[in-house]
């Protein structure tokens, strides 16, 4: 994976960032989801940098192979805002003070949070198959409850550790067919090690409470993305379902949103790549 890629770990003081960069152009900032790292990009980030971009794929703070400080009774040592101070920093350690960004899943969340803190960093800013942690829990009803049960269970204490750890293979499951081999092989190794599936449980625990907070407070001041949106989602998951149009969603919170849906399971960048790619692309060189 990520052939003429470099691989380091950048200090941002709080955590230590595991990155992936390499090629020569505009800078793109890639974010992963949950329970991904950043080897979820290895088909997509490749397409970018052969379409003249530099491409930068972090594991995000706990996931993979970054680490963070330990949890915080708050849950904000792995708040979204604490990320994207990682993120903005990370860019700058790398030479790129500002930069196009795209997060998918949890990493939508993150790509918010940066977009909205640190404004003068983000040129353009893409969302796959996500919409703010607060669309979601305002629309909250039986069918949410049911499908996205998980978002639940992960905020209650201790007990989802011990579940998830006492069999981490049969919890998280995935296909090396469809993944790649050596995605598929980080990706265990990741959701086999406690330190992470715990970081990973504080995500989505700050995600209810500091996160939400945090974008409420955004809400009732008027904060807004400035810059360009592109909201893409997976056909083939529930998103559009659920919620209806991420577009006329997305448009709550930005002034210039335009987007459309990618025939695609939720894990879009393994299993549509070049869609993807080329949708990116375009955006990021407009």
């Amino acid at each position: 994976m990520f052939e003429g890629f470099t691989q380091s770990t950048v200090s941002t003081g709080e955590a230590e960032i595991f990155v992936r960069h390499g090629g020569e152009g505009p800078p793109v900032l890639l974010l992963h989801g949950h329970p991904r790292t950043s080897a979820t990009w290895h088909r997509v980030a490749p397409l970018l940098v052969a379409r003249g971009f530099t491409v930068v794929c972090p594991d995000l703070r706990g996931y993979g192979r970054s680490r963070g400080p330990a949890p915080s009774p708050d849950h904000s040592a792995h708040s979204k805002r604490a990320v994207a101070g990682d993120l903005a920093r990370l860019m700058r350690e790398l030479g790129h003070p500002r930069f196009r960004l795209a997060g998918h899943d949890r990493g939508v969340a993150v790509a918010l949070r940066l977009t909205l803190d640190h404004p003068e960093a983000v040129a353009r800013v893409a969302f796959l198959d996500g919409i703010p942690l607060t669309a979601h829990l305002d629309r909250v009803d039986a069918r949410f409850a049911t499908q996205w049960w998980h978002w639940f269970f992960f905020a209650q204490p201790d007990t989802p550790e011990r579940v998830i750890t006492a069999d981490p293979d049969r919890w998280y499951r995935g296909d090396p067919a469809r993944m790649g081999v050596e995605n598929h092989a980080e990706f265990r190794a990741a959701t086999r090690d406690p330190e992470v599936v715990r970081a990973m449980l504080e995500d989505y625990r700050a995600g209810l409470t500091v996160d939400a907070r945090d974008e409420r407070a955004d809400k009732a001041a008027g904060r807004r993305v400035r810059c360009p949106v592109l909201a893409l989602w997976s056909l083939r998951d529930d998103l559009e379902e659920l919620h209806g149009d991420p577009v006329r969603i997305w448009r709550e919170w930005a002034d210039d949103v335009r987007g459309h849906g990618i025939d695609s399971g939720h894990h879009v960048a393994e299993e549509a790549p070049d869609t993807l790619a080329a949708d990116l692309a375009a955006f990021f060189a407009g």
